[in-house]
């Protein structure tokens, strides 16, 4: 088991750093966040063992018994919750979380700035953006990022730190480009209204199947999940 993750993990970063060379860019300047959905503890453990530094999870409830198993046994490691964030589970995401990709309005961003007042935190934040206007997606529309990250540089416990996306899914992943380099041109039109203090440096896009495409267009988080730990079990 612990030699098929670190192989995957070693792999990818063999192909970040390939594509981060082939486009000019630093391969240090691209996070692999490892998606731990559905994986249990002692695999998270492997890839810990195998290089991996920051973990990322879709939902509180299953989050938080693999944070309390790790720090049971002594490993530390960066979390970041990538999935759909209720109002109502803002104060456990505050407290265990130092990333919070999935902002996608201003009600849920004033609670996450409620709750990290009173536990005296600073909380990293990307706005998640549906780039491609699906019904069934979280997130903004792109024309309705400016006045969200305006109105969130005015809380004390939030620090705004980019972008997420996830794209409508197509098996050829060269037709995400167009919604990664959505997200990408949106960074810029951010980054050119200078708000402070926002620092608009994340892209947080690109999974199992784009992460390159992704690369590519900006990408300076790619959230891998089946690419190092093998397909989910099916669910019943």
């Amino acid at each position: 088991m612990t030699g098929e993750i670190k192989s995957q993990i070693d792999l990818i970063a063999h192909n970040i750093r390939e594509k981060a060379r082939q486009c000019g860019r630093a391969s240090e300047d691209i996070k692999l966040l490892a998606v731990t959905k559905t994986v249990p503890p002692e695999r998270i453990i492997a890839a810990l063992d195998a290089g991996i530094e920051t973990i990322g999870e879709n939902y509180i409830q299953e989050a938080l018994p693999k944070i309390a198993t790790l720090a049971e046994l002594g490993k530390t490691t960066e979390w970041h919750m990538i999935g759909h964030l209720q109002t109502r589970k803002a104060a456990l995401a505050v407290r265990h979380f130092t990333m919070i990709h999935s902002v996608d309005s201003l009600e849920l961003a004033m609670e996450i700035n409620k709750r990290a007042q009173k536990e005296n935190r600073l909380v990293k934040a990307l706005i998640e953006v549906n780039t491609g206007g699906e019904p069934t997606k979280n997130g903004v529309a792109p024309d309705k990022a400016l006045a969200l990250a305006l109105a969130m540089s005015k809380l004390d416990n939030v620090a705004l730190r980019g972008l997420m996306t996830m794209p409508p899914w197509f098996e050829d992943p060269e037709k995400m480009r167009p919604y990664f380099r959505c997200l990408r041109e949106l960074k810029q039109e951010l980054q050119a209204a200078g708000i402070p203090p926002v620092q608009m440096q994340e892209l947080s896009m690109g999974m199992s199947g784009d992460y390159l495409i992704a690369i590519e267009e900006g990408a300076t988080i790619i959230r891998i999940g089946q690419g190092i730990f093998g397909k989910r079990p099916k669910k019943g």
